[in-house]
C-alpha cells in the first residue's frame, strides 16, 4: 500500500431487502445491523462533507449482491439495498457483485480505490461469514488497511452456533489476519 493512500472508504456491504427487511427470511438482528447502519452512514456522510479528515471517511461504497439464479435477482424486490447511495453524489458508489468477496467481482475495484488516494476500508453488512468475511480478506489480500465494525455486521444462526457467535468467529479470524476490530459506536465518534 503506497504511502499517498491515506483515504477511507467505508463499504456497505449487502444490506438488502431479503436479509434486512423480509421478515420471512431477515437476519435475527437485522434491525440492529440497519439502525447501526443508518448512523453510522449518517455519520459517515457528514465526515465526506467536510472533506474526509484523518482517518474519516471520503468515499463510499455500496456494495449488491446480484444472482442469476436465486433470489437476489437484478431489480427485484429482494435485490434492493436498504441503505442505498444518494443519487446523483459522486463520493458514493454503487458496486454489484455475483460472488461473495467483492474484489473478486469487479477485479479493477482496487485500483479504482487507490486511484482514488484509498489505503483503509471500514466495512459492515451482511452476511458476516460470507459477503463480509470474503470482502474483508479480498481487501487485505488487496494491501488495504481494513477495519470491521463490531455491531454492525451479522448473518443468521445455524445448528451449531448463534449469529452472535458467528460475528465473533469472523471478528477472531479478521483480527489474525492484522484486521483492525472495532465498535462502530467508538469508529463513529472518532469522525466528528
Amino acid at each position: 500500500m503506497a504511502s499517498a493512500n491515506t483515504r477511507t472508504a467505508l463499504f456497505v456491504i449487502d444490506v438488502q431487502a431479503e436479509l434486512a427487511r423480509d421478515l420471512a427470511t431477515q437476519i435475527p438482528h437485522a434491525d440492529r445491523v440497519v439502525q447501526a447502519g443508518e448512523r453510522i452512514l449518517k455519520s459517515a456522510r457528514h465526515a465526506v462533507a467536510k472533506g474526509g479528515e484523518a482517518n474519516s471517511p471520503s468515499i463510499i461504497v455500496f456494495i449488491q449482491h446480484e444472482e442469476t439464479d436465486g433470489t437476489l435477482l437484478r431489480d427485484s424486490e429482494a435485490w434492493q439495498l436498504v441503505l442505498p447511495p444518494q443519487p446523483g453524489v459522486e463520493t458514493e458508489l454503487l458496486v454489484a457483485k455475483t460472488t461473495r468477496d467483492t474484489f473478486e467481482s469487479n477485479p479493477d475495484l482496487a485500483q479504482r480505490l487507490r486511484d482514488l488516494g484509498v489505503g483503509h476500508i471500514v466495512a459492515f453488512g451482511i452476511q458476516s461469514e460470507c459477503c463480509v468475511l470474503s470482502t474483508c480478506r479480498g481487501a487485505l489480500r488487496a494491501g488495504f488497511d481494513v477495519t470491521l465494525l463490531r455491531g454492525a455486521h451479522s448473518t443468521f444462526d445455524t445448528d451449531g452456533k448463534t449469529a452472535t457467535d458467528i460475528e465473533r468467529d469472523v471478528e477472531i479470524e479478521l483480527q489474525e489476519k492484522r484486521a483492525h476490530i472495532l465498535p462502530w459506536e467508538d469508529v463513529i465518534k472518532s469522525w466528528e
